[in-house]
């Protein structure tokens, strides 16, 4: 069977499919980060020899990339397909829905940016931005380069969010990271950066949803002004 059959073959031993392989991959990514996702350290989480995993992906990028297009499988592409609904509420309960997804899982946040977005999930998701775009009345040179530009905002936001947790694993509650910002914002001199001492409480909460949001709706308000 293919690797869209999940179905599993004869290992070293016992059955294994490559649902096991991909969920061990992200219980390691999620420990460990990227370095922890070796084949040998996924045989070891799934109990089998490195060769039983081999026998599904050749090589530790091609199980990455699996579990890119797994990942992606995440965006909800008939919400983003459905014209009962206005353009920008579809987008932005999607990239809501998909932000509050990953940030559980920050290592694999790494490895989606890394990693080629060129399998059928993402394909989809393409067409579904590009026909949203359309409906949205742009023309469709605008409606390629504006799928490019919420792609870009909404991974790029995750990215730098994710560059700032400190340890491997799940972050800990917004209120608490927001709260570890504000306190290293408090500590700059106001004498010497007055602005920045000003605005520290909004600055804190550049990983916040609310930011998220904010940012979300201004990058749609900049589309809706090229619609037609």
């Amino acid at each position: 069977m293919t690797r869209s059959g999940k179905r599993g073959r004869p290992g070293a031993g016992r059955t294994l499919t490559e649902d096991e392989i991909l969920d061990a991959t992200l219980a390691l990514l999620d420990e460990g980060g990227v370095a922890a996702a070796s084949v040998r350290g996924i045989a070891a989480r799934v109990g089998v020899a490195p060769n039983a995993v081999y026998t599904y992906f050749p090589d530790k990028a091609a199980v990455l990339s699996a579990l890119v297009e797994r990942l992606l499988g995440l965006v909800d592409q008939e919400a983003l397909a459905d014209r009962s609904t206005p353009w920008r509420d579809r987008v932005e309960t999607v990239a809501l829905n998909l932000r509050a997804q990953l940030m559980a899982h920050p290592g694999a946040v790494s490895v989606l940016i890394g990693g080629p977005m060129d399998g059928l999930n993402a394909l989809g998701i393409g067409e579904r931005l590009l026909e949203l775009l359309a409906d949205a009345g742009l023309e469709p040179t605008e409606t390629a380069m504006a799928s490019y530009l919420l792609i870009t905002y909404v991974f790029g936001s995750m990215a730098l969010e994710v560059a700032e947790l400190a340890e491997p694993g799940p972050p800990p509650p917004e209120p608490e990271r927001v709260a570890a910002r504000a306190a290293v914002y408090g500590a700059i001199p106001a004498a010497a950066y007055p602005r920045t001492a000003a605005a520290a409480d909004t600055l804190a909460g550049y990983i916040s949803t609310e930011q998220y949001r904010w940012g979300l709706r201004r990058v749609l308000d900049g589309i809706a002004a090229l619609s037609r």
